[in-house]
């Protein structure tokens, strides 16, 4: 029998290898060449699995993004059965920054992403379309700790969410040694702290 192959597989081998040029070189470098000797193979092995650069740009990104919720339901898992809204937000949040090596890498490919939905169309509205929805899911946790009487009712969910998005703007003063992973940690707590303070009927 022929030897299968792992499509997948070989496609996330190269999504890494993206990350990894992206994270130690930088995005001036990232060429569908210089991927694919990051990858080991040939540029026309790469090709196979990828038509164009914004193809390979694209699929990274997913994949990042898929790894970027594997950890947060990792995450959650330890946090028991019924986890508290704060504690999800935290944790969440927590992964959108780069504290450690895998947060880190995926955190710079989104940065690449970003530049490159700025001049292309279609990764323009691959990237919109993927910050909608997270933005959705962070709104709904929100709205969701507001009925459940842990936010007080008076609290406008939709403002909320974006204040806490807002706290992943801390990425660029972390990854240029601004304030340490510790301080922007701190800063989550703090803005938490007085989100869910006073108004926990569950507490």
């Amino acid at each position: 029998m022929p030897k299968q192959v792992d499509h997948r597989g070989r496609r996330e081998a190269i999504a890494r290898a993206l990350w990894r040029v992206v994270e130690q070189r930088g995005v001036a470098h990232l060429t569908m060449r210089v991927v694919a000797q990051e990858a080991g193979i040939s540029l026309g092995q790469l090709q196979h699995y990828f038509a164009s650069r914004a193809a390979m740009l694209s699929f990274a990104m997913d994949f990042a993004s898929e790894q970027t919720s594997l950890r947060v339901e990792q995450g959650l898992e330890k946090l028991g059965d019924r986890p508290h809204p704060r504690d999800v937000l935290r944790l969440t949040l927590a992964e959108m920054l780069p504290l450690h090596a895998d947060a880190r890498a995926t955190s710079r490919m989104s940065a690449a992403y970003v530049l490159e939905a700025l001049h292309d169309e279609a990764v323009h509205e691959q990237a919109r379309h993927g910050l909608v929805q997270g933005r959705a899911l962070i709104e709904q946790l929100v709205r969701q700790a507001v009925a459940d009487g842990h936010i007080d009712p008076d609290r406008d969910p939709a403002t909320e969410t974006n204040l806490l998005l807002a706290l992943t703007g801390l990425t660029p003063l972390i990854e240029l040694d601004v304030i340490r992973p510790r301080d922007a940690l701190a800063a989550i707590d703090l803005h938490l702290d007085r989100l869910f303070t006073g108004n926990d009927r569950s507490a």
